[in-house]
C-alpha cells in the first residue's frame, strides 16, 4: 500500500523509531520560521479544517499497524502544523482504541494552544513537544513570522494552559540564533516565561542545514553550553543541547538505500530536498532527515538559489 500520509518510520534522536502521521498539505502552518528546513510556508494559517477525510487516514493507519510494528512512537509531525487538523482528536481516539501499546508524540508550534478545543483534543498523546523561540513581541515576528493574528504573549499562555490541564510529559524546544534569540533581554524573559510554563524538560536547537532564510546560521557550540548553563541556573527542569554540538557522531540508523537514491540523484544534478521529494516519491520529512545528517556529516554542498537551497553531493 503507498500511503500518502504516513511517512517513516524513521530514527529521530529524541523519539526513537517513529512512524510519522502527516495531517496537513504541505506547508500549512501559523508561523513562517527563518529557520525552517522544509524552507518558506505557503499557506500561512490559523483556521482548523480537517483537510483530509478522516477514514482516509485512518485506512492507513490500520493497514500499517496491523502488522504490529515496533515503534517507539507514532508521531504527529509533517511540513505543516498537525493541530491545524480539526479531525486529530478522531484520529488519537482510534489509535488509542486499536492499538493501545503504542504511544503518541505531537510536533507543535503550539501557537493554538490558547484555543480550548484544541487543547481537549490533544490531551491523550503521551508526549507533547511544543516551541517557544522568542518571549518577546519583536523577536517572536523576527523569527517566527506568526499570523497577523498571533503574539508571543498568547503562545506563552497557550503553553502555560497545557501544562495546567495535561498530564503527559511536555519537552520544549527552543531554536537559538545567536545575536537575535540569545540576547541578556531575551533569554532573561525566555528564562521567565519557561519557568511558567514548566515543562519536563528543555532542549536548545540550533541550524543543521540551511533554512528559509540565508542570513540565519547554526549557533557556535560554545554559546549553546553558555545558553544551557544560564537556564539551568534559573530553572527547576533538565536542560539539554539536540543541536549538533550533542549528535556530531550522527544518527543511529539512516537508510542506506535511501541515501544512495539521494546520492545517486543529487551528483547527477543539484536538487532541492522538494525535488528530491517528488523524484523519488518520498515524505519531505523522510528526506529532510537524511539531508540534515549528511550535511553534517560534511557530504553535501549547498548553494541558494532563487527556487531554494540546492544540494550536491561532495565526491
Amino acid at each position: 500500500m503507498k500511503y500518502k500520509h504516513l511517512f517513516g518510520p524513521v530514527t529521530s534522536r529524541r523519539l526513537g523509531v517513529s512512524l510519522g502521521v502527516d495531517l496537513v498539505p504541505y506547508k500549512y502552518c501559523p508561523l513562517n520560521c527563518v529557520y525552517c528546513e522544509i524552507q518558506n510556508t505557503t499557506h500561512l494559517e490559523t483556521e482548523r479544517r480537517a483537510f483530509f477525510p478522516v477514514a482516509e487516514i485512518l485506512e492507513e493507519l490500520d493497514a500499517f499497524l496491523q502488522k504490529a510494528p515496533h515503534l517507539d512512537y507514532i508521531t504527529f509531525s509533517g511540513a505543516g502544523e498537525p493541530t491545524l487538523n480539526s479531525s486529530i482528536n478522531t484520529i488519537i481516539c482510534h489509535i488509542k482504541e486499536k492499538y493501545p501499546s503504542y504511544k503518541l508524540a505531537l510536533l507543535t508550534n503550539g501557537t493554538l494552544l490558547d484555543n480550548d478545543d484544541v487543547l481537549q483534543d490533544i490531551l491523550l498523546c503521551d508526549l507533547i513537544l511544543p516551541s517557544l523561540d522568542a518571549a518577546s513581541e519583536e523577536v517572536f515576528k523576527i523569527v517566527n513570522r506568526p499570523h497577523p493574528s498571533l503574539t508571543a504573549k498568547n503562545l506563552i499562555e497557550g503553553l502555560v494552559k497545557l501544562r495546567k490541564a495535561y498530564q503527559g510529559q511536555i519537552w520544549l524546544e527552543v531554536f537559538i540564533i545567536q545575536g537575535i534569540t540569545d540576547t541578556p533581554e531575551e533569554m532573561a524573559l525566555l528564562r521567565q516565561a519557561i519557568a511558567r510554563i514548566s515543562p519536563d524538560l528543555v532542549q536548545l536547537n540550533s541550524l543543521d542545514r540551511p533554512g528559509a532564510e540565508e542570513w540565519v546560521e547554526a549557533a557556535e557550540p560554545e554559546r549553546l553550553k553558555e545558553i544551557r548553563e544560564y537556564m539551568r541556573s534559573g530553572l527547576a527542569m533538565p536542560v539539554e543541547i539536540i543541536a549538533k554540538i550533542k549528535y556530531q557522531t550522527g544518527m543511529s540508523v539512516l537508510d542506506d538505500e535511501l541515501v544512495e537514491l539521494i546520492k545517486g540523484t543529487i551528483t547527477r544534478r543539484p536538487s532541492t530536498a522538494e525535488d528530491l521529494a517528488a523524484g523519488l516519491d518520498i515524505h519531505i520529512n523522510e528526506i529532510s532527515k537524511v539531508l540534515r545528517e549528511l550535511n553534517i556529516q560534511g557530504k553535501l554542498h549547498t548553494e541558494r538559489r532563487a527556487r531554494g537551497v540546492f544540494y550536491t553531493w561532495i565526491a
